[in-house]
């Protein structure tokens, strides 16, 4: 496709609702699917606390096994005791943390910002955001093609 035949097109064409939908409509459904990207950013860092809980575990048992070749069995015996394998909080490892917000809030906000989507949207996503990019883009401007 040429240079002129690509800046013809909208930014994103596949994205192109019905005249019924109403820019507060799309602004409104934005503003859910902006707090979904809020909620993913703040299950990667759950992810995060995990490994990096992990990690600080397996980092404390390599530690009593030092402190144990330095001739401190008794510290090491009491930290390997109340420390490593020790549950985050009560009953629950990291990972637990972690599947149980996968399998409540994240899913449930997954599922009802689709239907948002599905229902206001015709399940299109990124509309608002598409809209943006048609209007500040500079037709006929390299780096600012419309579609790929």
């Amino acid at each position: 496709m040429t240079e002129s035949a690509r800046d013809d097109q909208p930014a994103d064409h596949d994205r192109t609702l019905p005249d019924d939908v109403t820019d507060e409509t799309v602004e409104a459904v934005g503003a859910v699917s902006e707090a979904l990207e809020w909620v993913e950013r703040a299950r990667g860092h759950l992810y995060s606390f995990h490994q990096l809980m992990g990690h600080a575990d397996l980092a404390l048992g390599d530690a009593c096994d030092k402190l144990r070749d330095a001739g401190h069995p008794a510290v090491a015996d009491r930290l390997e005791t109340e420390l490593v394998g020790r549950n985050v909080l009560t009953g629950r490892w990291t990972f637990q943390i972690v599947e149980e917000f996968d399998d409540g809030y994240w899913s449930e906000f997954r599922d009802h910002e689709r239907r948002v989507r599905d229902e206001l949207q015709h399940g299109h996503r990124h509309v608002f955001e598409a809209r943006m990019k048609e209007d500040r883009r500079t037709h006929g401007r390299a780096g600012h093609e419309g579609t790929p």
